[in-house]
């Protein structure tokens, strides 16, 4: 018999979209919670609409960017902007132990989903809100996704070159990792209080805050030094060398494939000792000017251009495993191919988990964020097609009957 997961029971209402929501809502899935995802086809998650997409299939339900992120999930289709689709919607929140949304705070008071409407639906519930910039100040209504929020909170102004234009983060590391994880520690907190005390509670994982979090070295700095960071390429003031130095390129067989890159990072003198070890002692590493941190840090440049000599013609893979066990901090730079298809590490710990979508067909999902050792997670079944349970949601969960269901379809309010 299989273990126990350890949400078992927990019942989620996700009224959230795109990343940050989702993906917090998809890890309570993944550690046994029932998660009702809740959707439209008036207004479609645009994330079904994002490469890449299976092969040679078209349409709502075969983005690897939704699925990915929505495994293990119920999907119901409601429109809430009909009277009939929002006493769905307060039954689905009757039933919930955990209300979820990351849409913004003007649509949530319109669809009146805020704590103060659920709280009077379910005493009980826990109502976990992702607003951009927070429930209340001057920019509560502004609209944005992580390439907005990358810029507001500093990371621009720390990514990139130094002679280039701020590059930016994208919408990967606020909106899929920070915001969610943030989320889901919150949601367990509250969960941990209502088993001790019976209440639930309003928890506001403000997106603007959660990601500003993570630049406490730099505001520290600031605050500390006077000093403000700025972009730096990949280096760091504590180390040197420290950045990826090409190497061969791959080939398969006998045809170039992808450009090969190996990471590099001294730390400390012991580590940039090993690494002149590691090289063989070229003449140029006995040179005073890379004697000490400082000296590195002041000749980075002619630094990085002896070790990107050394690297050029060398396998990638040697350099990392011949500088690894000397004690050297390297890591070849892998793609999105290598990472799934190659990595022998990756493969033997088994992270990545194959399931079977009824339109996409078999496809590779990531796996558990963290492993429990009596509890492990679990992805149970792929990402739900749009409007998937409709019918099973209704009546399993819900209760209506087929009359009555039939009504809510013909009065626009299921899907």
């Amino acid at each position: 018999m299989s273990a126990k997961l350890p949400l078992e029971g927990l019942k989620v209402a996700d009224f959230s979209w795109f990343g940050a929501g989702p993906i917090c809502a998809e890890h309570l899935a993944t550690y046994g919670a029932t998660v009702v995802r809740i959707e439209s086809e008036t207004k479609i998650d645009a994330l079904r609409t994002v490469a890449p997409f299976a092969k040679d299939k078209t349409g709502y339900n075969v983005s690897g960017y939704f699925n990915n992120y929505n495994a293990g999930k119920l999907s119901i289709a409601l429109n809430l902007n009909t009277d009939e689709g929002q006493k769905i919607a307060h039954k689905l929140i009757e039933w919930a132990d955990v209300f979820l949304t990351n849409i913004t705070p003007r649509v949530i008071e319109r669809w009146k989903l805020t704590y103060d409407d659920i709280v009077k639906i379910n005493p009980e519930i826990i109502g976990a809100y992702q607003p951009m910039q927070g429930y209340d100040g001057p920019h509560r209504d502004f609209l944005g996704f992580g390439a907005v929020l990358t810029p507001i909170t500093g990371y621009n102004h720390l990514s990139g070159f130094p002679e280039r234009p701020p590059f930016g983060l994208g919408t990967n590391y606020p909106d899929y990792v920070i915001n969610p994880g943030h989320t889901l520690i919150a949601i367990l907190a509250a969960l941990r209080h209502k088993r001790r005390t019976g209440k639930g509670q309003f928890v506001e994982c403000v997106q603007l805050e959660s990601s500003a979090a993570p630049l406490a070295p730099a505001i520290f700095d600031y605050t500390a030094n006077g000093r403000v960071q700025t972009r730096s390429g990949n280096g760091l003031p504590y180390a040197a060398p420290h950045n990826a130095f090409k190497c061969q390129p791959a080939s398969d067989g006998g045809r170039p494939m992808d450009e090969r890159w190996v990471a590099i990072a001294c730390f400390t003198d012991e580590e940039w000792s090993a690494f002149v070890e590691a090289i063989g002692s070229p003449e140029w590493t006995g040179d005073a000017k890379f004697a000490t941190l400082e000296a590195r840090k002041e000749n980075e440049t002619e630094l990085d251009e002896n070790v990107s000599a050394w690297t050029a013609d060398k396998n990638a893979f040697e350099v990392m495993h011949d500088l690894q066990k000397q004690g050297v901090p390297a890591g070849v730079v892998q793609s999105a191919r290598e990472l799934l298809d190659i990595d022998e590490h990756i493969k033997e710990r088994g992270f990545y988990v194959y399931l079977d979508h009824p339109e996409a067909g078999r496809t590779a999902y990531d796996g558990p964020p963290f492993r429990l050792s009596k509890t492990p997670g679990k992805l149970r079944s792929p990402a739900p097609m749009l409007g998937e349970h409709t019918e099973y949601v209704t009546k399993e969960i819900l209760g209506l009957k087929d009359e009555e269901i039939a009504d809510l379809m013909v009065a626009g309010a299921l899907q």
